[in-house]
């Protein structure tokens, strides 16, 4: 679970092309602009920091946190003055990723469209390599 306030965060399997990029991780102008409102809202964070856990029903969940520090092997993306560290255990997990944030009727939440994982739950929130 998250710990940005109710903030989410759904897995798709293999919903975007594979495309060459330089950055881990790309974001969505959706995504850039509520980690922006996110990051503003919090008087000590410099960045937004995924991560991941083994939990759920498929074996692994994404973690997301405010950061002050950068740490030693987090992989940093910058894109549009915004700030996204990736622990070193996301890394693989995570490369060639898209972040999204979706807003529906009923709920809004980061989405990752992830070309890795081989298998999601039900729900969306837990994933396997």
């Amino acid at each position: 679970m998250s710990k940005l306030g109710g903030a989410t965060a759904r897995v798709v399997k293999g919903a975007l092309k594979v495309r060459q990029t330089r950055a881990a991780l790309t974001l969505t102008n959706d995504a850039v602009n509520r980690i922006r409102v996110l990051l503003a809202q919090q008087n000590d964070a410099n960045a937004l920091k995924i991560g991941v856990r083994q939990k759920g029903c498929n074996g692994l969940t994404y973690t997301l946190e405010y950061a002050r520090e950068k740490q030693k092997f987090d992989e940093e993306v910058e894109q549009d003055g915004i700030k996204v560290w990736i622990e070193p255990k996301a890394q693989l997990s995570l490369l060639g990723s898209e972040m999204d944030y979706v807003t529906d009727k009923l709920s809004s939440e980061f989405v990752f469209r992830n070309p890795n994982i081989k298998g999601t739950c039900g729900c969306g929130e837990s994933f396997s390599i």
